[in-house]
């Protein structure tokens, strides 16, 4: 299934005791659509506050229903702010994190004087104005394969923090208002918890001009967490989903990924 949810409600994707996450209202509402407890797992877990595009998730079971009659069922039992996009019936040996070959982000950012308030959660915020060279230069520096250990959470349990970033792209629209709204997409073969929000507060501090360029690159060669900006708010932060090889046939975005700023 292809799943997409405002994550501002929710303690984040994985299932955890007394609070409300995804996982939970997902299986819920599988359990009341097939009368049957059905386990998922997902293509990338997302944190507290961070909304899902696109987000991957898989189960096996034995009953029969057609792609249509999961998508529409599934739904039915869901919350307002969750919605199947897609159901699809798979090989035994798909595996929707293991068969994943890139996995995307992106974080819409507010530029203005004004902190956001129809907007709040759905997009970061700040107030000075940034500069697209600068952090396009500072993003080159992460392109390729690293060790991202200076962007890495300490409660990450990752076997490595070796990752491959394949594209950082850098987009800004204006207002008619003094404001403008920043789009920064991430694709890598995988990430490390808080990666993306470590970089992007790395990122916003060089274009607030609060650090050269350059200063990306001695904070990745560094390998320590201490030297980089503070964690960015999930606020803005959107899991695009993970990307499959052809053969799969699985879809490559959502009608939601086209809505965002």
């Amino acid at each position: 299934m292809g799943l997409s949810y405002n994550g501002q409600a929710y303690a984040g994707w994985q299932s955890q005791k007394d609070v409300s996450t995804v996982q939970d209202r997902l299986e819920d509402a599988l359990e009341q659509f097939t009368t049957q407890r059905i386990s998922t797992l997902c293509a990338g877990r997302t944190d507290a506050g961070v909304h899902g595009v696109m987000q991957v998730i898989h189960f096996d079971t034995d009953l029969q229903r057609t792609p249509y009659s999961w998508t529409r069922g599934t739904n039915s039992f869901l919350p307002p702010d969750i919605a199947v996009q897609w159901a699809k019936e798979v090989p035994a040996n798909f595996h929707c994190r293991g068969s994943a070959i890139s996995r995307r982000y992106a974080y819409v950012v507010l530029e203005s004087p004004i902190r956001p308030s129809l907007e709040l959660g759905r997009v970061g915020w700040v107030f000075r104005k940034l500069d697209p060279a600068a952090m396009e230069q500072a993003a080159s520096y992460l392109l390729g394969e690293h060790d991202f250990t200076s962007f890495r959470a300490s409660s990450c349990q990752a076997l490595t923090p070796v990752k491959r970033m394949l594209k950082i792209d850098i987009s800004r629209r204006s207002t008619q208002s003094n404001s403008a709204y920043w789009r920064f997409e991430f694709e890598a073969n995988a990430f490390l918890h808080h990666m993306i929000r470590n970089i992007m507060g790395c990122l916003l501090r060089v274009g607030q001009g609060l650090e050269p360029p350059e200063w990306m690159a001695q904070v990745l060669a560094a390998k320590d967490r201490d030297v980089a900006a503070p964690t960015f708010s999930p606020d803005g932060l959107y899991f695009l989903g993970p990307q499959y090889e052809a053969h799969w046939g699985l879809p490559a975005s959502a009608p939601a990924y086209d809505g965002l700023p």
